[in-house]
């Protein structure tokens, strides 16, 4: 797979992470992200390698030569990357660049990465003084951007040498609609207070379904909206409702406090990037049960599950009172995940769980085990496991047999359904 990726145009390219942007000379002067102030780079500092045609080594015809060994420019390999439709870049010395095709890795036919190629790469998209930083804690978060694509930068240390993983965010957000999500996820964005969660693994769609049900509110609700993240992925530009975004490390130091900070920032809706500890969820609860709509991620595979991990952030003898907010706060938990479908595209499947007054119940008495029986009952509220969710998707012809099983968190019960259409 060695295409000849047409040369893109970096708009503005810079970690988010750190507010120290670097500015790759484009012809004209860019959009700026809100948030974003373009700055010369210091003196002294290389020149950003600047998105040009460079002479087609033979061993691989159409590509243009990169930074050295024969490898296309960064901007070349995320520019294929999004014609392609692929949702990650995998890079690192040592290592042929990859892409992450609908839910697999494929490999490309370009060279292997050497460091300096790797370091060409890292001022295509860094500051020194953020390879400076990277360098001193093997880690780095941030983001930049395009003319076609945002992208989320990962850089780490590893055995063979540095490596870094790009996620690519579309500048369009598709609507709810374009997702194909239930309908419910329209009806959940109208209540006017509470907590509604959506969970999965990393790379299943959390932030892509916020960012639809974030921009159904931007189009038919003149609310206030504060998104807390890190580094700020989907940019949303205010229509009916007026929306700040916040990045954590660049315009706040840490989720908890700018979530503190924005109780007196007169919000209508708050979403949280990721609830990771205690004190973020406190406060989630705290802004919740104060009359604002709170959003937020969690890193759990079914709406149960998340329910029991927000319980063991505390101690036993929290629990109880715990158990008591979470079932008045709570709105709905929503556990996604992602998979192939026959068309060769990738569809999201869910665990629905709605706060209905029975499930309240369940929850203050501590008998979470119960919900799980209740949800594949009450799809007139919305509700379905998800299991349901992929033998719909099975019965529409878009997945196969095979991809509901495999997808599937009871795989038994789900080839028992299977049978029974047969």
């Amino acid at each position: 797979m060695s295409p000849a990726a047409s040369i893109p145009t970096m708009v503005s390219a810079q970690s988010v992470g750190s507010g120290i942007p670097t500015v790759a000379a484009p012809p004209a002067a860019p959009p700026q992200v809100p948030g974003h102030t373009t700055i010369t780079p210091p003196s002294g500092a290389p020149p950003a390698h600047p998105a040009v045609h460079r002479p087609t080594p033979p061993s691989i015809p159409g590509v243009p030569r990169g930074p050295s060994n024969g490898s296309p420019t960064l901007a070349e390999i995320i520019k294929h990357a999004y014609d392609k439709g692929y949702s990650d870049v995998h890079v690192g010395v040592g290592e042929v660049p990859r892409y992450r095709n609908r839910g697999q890795i494929d490999p490309t036919d370009w060279p292997v990465t050497d460091r300096e190629t790797f370091y060409s790469w890292l001022h295509e998209i860094l500051s020194d003084e953020e390879i400076r930083r990277f360098e001193e804690n093997l880690d780095f978060d941030g983001a930049t951007q395009y003319d076609f694509a945002r992208v989320r930068i990962n850089i780490f240390d590893s055995l063979r040498g540095p490596s870094m993983v790009l996620r690519l965010i579309p500048l369009k957000i598709p609507t709810i609609e374009q997702l194909n999500l239930p309908p419910v996820f329209k009806d959940i964005c109208h209540y006017h207070k509470g907590l509604i969660l959506i969970t999965g693994p990393t790379g299943s769609g959390k932030s892509t379904t916020l960012a639809a049900m974030i921009d159904y509110i931007n189009n038919e609700m003149p609310k206030h909206i504060i998104t807390i993240e890190d580094p700020i992925e989907f940019v949303h530009t205010s229509k009916k409702a007026l929306i700040k975004h916040r990045e954590v490390g660049m315009h706040t130091r840490k989720f908890d406090n700018a979530l503190k900070a924005a109780l007196r920032e007169d919000p209508d809706i708050i979403l949280v990037g990721e609830m990771r500890d205690k004190e973020t969820v406190n406060t989630a609860l705290k802004a919740a049960q104060t009359g604002h709509l709170v959003m937020g991620t969690l890193h759990t595979n079914s709406a149960v599950k998340t329910i029991e991990r927000i319980l063991q952030l505390y101690e036993p003898e929290q629990q109880a009172p715990m158990r008591v907010s979470l079932a008045e706060s709570l709105v709905a938990v929503v556990a996604q995940g992602l998979c192939r479908t026959t068309d060769g595209k990738r569809a999201a499947f869910h665990d629905i769980m709605i706060n209905t007054d029975a499930i309240k119940d369940y929850i203050r008495r501590g008998e979470i085990e119960e919900i799980e029986q209740i949800i594949p009952r009450c799809t007139f509220d919305g509700m379905c496991t998800m299991n349901q969710s992929l033998y719909k998707l099975y019965e529409a012809g878009r997945i196969t047999e095979e991809t509901a099983l495999e997808m599937s968190p009871k795989p038994n019960e789900m080839a028992q359904a299977l049978r029974g259409r047969v």
